[in-house]
């Protein structure tokens, strides 16, 4: 009897021992999943809609509301007259190449036409007194406006355009020296006929 009763009592332990080996199995398999490193995907990059830079220009000249403006990129002059309160009365509008796209640090200058000359109104101006006309912005000016220019044909017009296109605004005239077929002689022609 004391055979079967330690034999039982064996059985009893043993299939005891054999549940928490299982349970503490179970719950090791379990932890040890959580805390296994998982196989991760490469992060990819969030993906955003692209927003296109800001542009900032100034304004001025015939305008209602002159100042500097922030417009998105590929924008036009019209549209950075028009964020200004469209040209007042009197604007020379058909000096300006509205469809021109605009470049970042550009200023733009609406300018206003010339008063008319009229004889005994004593509205034209004085004898010998000449309205200057404004003189060009590289940064701003249309082809035909840089092609007026002298030394400067339709080639190196375009030119200019597309240097700037590429390169922002020029700060100096002396930057014309970085556009191909301008030299140091030309530049001197050009100093005083156009702004940066």
């Amino acid at each position: 009897m004391p055979f079967d009763v330690s034999r039982s009592t064996a059985l009893v332990a043993g299939a005891f021992v054999l549940v928490v080996l299982v349970l503490a199995g179970h719950r090791l398999a379990q932890t040890g999943t959580a805390t296994a490193p998982e196989a991760v995907a490469p992060i990819e990059p969030v993906r955003h809609a692209r927003r296109r830079p800001l542009l900032v220009v100034h304004v001025v000249g015939a305008v209602r509301r002159p100042g500097l403006y922030r417009l998105r990129d590929g924008a036009r002059v019209a549209d950075a007259v028009a964020r200004a309160g469209g040209a007042i009365r009197g604007a020379e509008l058909a000096a300006l190449n509205l469809a021109a796209p605009l470049v970042d640090g550009v200023q733009i200058l609406v300018p206003a036409r010339a008063p008319e000359a009229t004889a005994g109104t004593g509205s034209a101006p004085e004898t010998g007194a000449v309205v200057p006309a404004p003189k060009p912005s590289l940064s701003s000016a249309t082809i035909e406006q840089l092609d007026e220019l002298p030394g400067v044909g339709p080639v190196t017009a375009h030119r200019i355009v597309d240097y700037r296109t590429a390169h922002g605004p020029f700060a100096t005239v002396d930057d014309l020296d970085a556009v191909p077929g301008i030299g140091p002689t030309r530049i001197e022609q050009l100093r005083d006929l156009v702004t940066p």
